[in-house]
């Protein structure tokens, strides 16, 4: 309890300070949204006039602690663009988006750990050097690039195999479940197949490490486990804490690489919903989402936290101590 106590305490700190500094760049940054507002030719009455409607001429501090109050009662304003709440609009982005961060996950563990696995246990000099090559290919491809070959590939109109729509949502969204899926396979595989390689490449890195130490391993062996039962049984379960920290960098890696891909495939969710208002200088806005995709962060670094403590409590300790 109070390991939990000390992160929970350090998560609220942080996201006090990225709620100041996310705060403070948006003001720094030119522009106006009050200039996009009322056009380029505008009179500096009517400028002002919005300013003062949207709270922009307030000090600093009041605006501040008047969004940062929002924050801690879930509302995280209203758009000046579209005069929508930012809940309502980024609710209805995350319907892409995070299933689109699932996806990409369970390809990149699927992929990662198997083949990572795999290369250790394989006896094959030609198995083992292929995912080897694999995992270094992949990990130097960014995801951009990947999904550019994927749409050259499988992309229907425009790739060799025409199998899968490459381009938008559809309509009807999670209402044709069947379209809706098949609209995201190409960017889950985007991402996922980088973050995959990169965990795959630390999986047998990690692996070859606990099987050349010996000990734990040719136990498992001596009380009657083939090499590849002692080393999925017991190697995995050594490597877990390593592991869990692996994947969590690569969760939050992947977070980008669905932002930046969502626009490369056309998709309405919440990377295009960022970069769309940080282009019409939507202070209010940006702030939120930006506030929220760092809160996601900090997030996953409190999940692998609490997991090392679940999965080797001395961590836990040492860190109290």
């Amino acid at each position: 309890m109070r390991f939990l106590m000390q992160r929970l305490l350090l998560f609220a700190a942080a996201l006090f300070g990225i709620s100041v500094l996310v705060f403070a760049m948006l003001r720094i940054l030119p522009g106006d949204v009050a200039v996009v507002m009322a056009g380029m030719n505008a009179s500096p009455a009517r400028v002002a006039a919005l300013r003062a409607e949207f709270g922009l001429d307030r000090p600093y501090v009041v605006q501040y602690l008047d969004w940062a109050g929002g924050l801690l009662h879930g509302d995280l304003g209203v758009s000046a663009l579209t005069g929508r709440a930012v809940t309502s609009q980024v609710g209805q982005r995350a319907t892409i988006t995070f299933p689109l961060i699932v996806m990409s996950l369970v390809i990149a563990l699927t992929l990662g750990l198997s083949m990572g696995a795999a290369a250790v246990i394989s006896r094959s000099p030609a198995v083992r050097g292929f995912l080897r090559v694999l995992s270094i290919v992949g990990g130097a491809v960014p995801a951009l690039w990947s999904g550019l070959l994927l749409i050259l590939l499988f992309a229907r109109g425009v790739g060799l195999a025409g199998l899968l729509p490459s381009q938008g949502f559809p309509a009807a969204g999670w209402g044709a479940p069947g379209r809706a899926v098949s609209s995201l396979i190409l960017p889950a595989l985007a991402t996922g197949f980088v973050s995959g390689a990169g965990i795959m490449r630390y999986t047998r890195s990690i692996l070859e490490g606990i099987a050349d130490e010996g000990g734990p391993i040719d136990m498992a062996m001596s009380c009657g486990m083939t090499r590849t039962q002692a080393l999925v049984r017991v190697g995995l379960r050594l490597a877990a804490p390593q592991l869990v920290s692996v994947v969590g960098l690569a969760f939050a890696s992947m977070i980008t690489g669905v932002m930046v891909v969502e626009n490369l495939f056309a998709l309405p969710g919440l990377g295009a919903l960022l970069v769309g208002d940080v282009g019409n200088r939507d202070l209010v806005a940006v702030q939120s989402e930006l506030f929220l995709l760092a809160a996601f962060f900090l997030l996953i670094g409190l999940t692998v936290d609490l997991l090392h403590a679940l999965l080797d409590p001395r961590l836990a300790a040492g860190k109290e101590e």
